[in-house]
């Protein structure tokens, strides 16, 4: 049993592995659009959270007041 478990723990390894090189370029570096796909949905979930979503509301619409809009 015990060598099920090591060769199970290095698969997982090697799928994650996998899983964390999509986008990456063989300079090791992720494209641009790959990082921001990554980063988006946690941003809006945490700008949903926080309040961010009506402060820019307020702000778009101090702004187009001041244009005449």
């Amino acid at each position: 049993m015990a060598h099920t478990a090591g060769r199970t723990a290095s698969r997982t390894r090697e799928r994650l592995a996998a899983v964390a090189d999509i986008g990456t370029r063989p300079s090791g570096r992720r494209h641009p659009l790959v990082a921001a796909a990554m980063v988006l949905p946690l941003a809006i979930i945490l700008a949903i959270v926080f309040g961010a979503v009506q402060a820019v509301v307020t702000q778009a619409s101090s702004v187009a007041g001041m244009l005449g809009h």
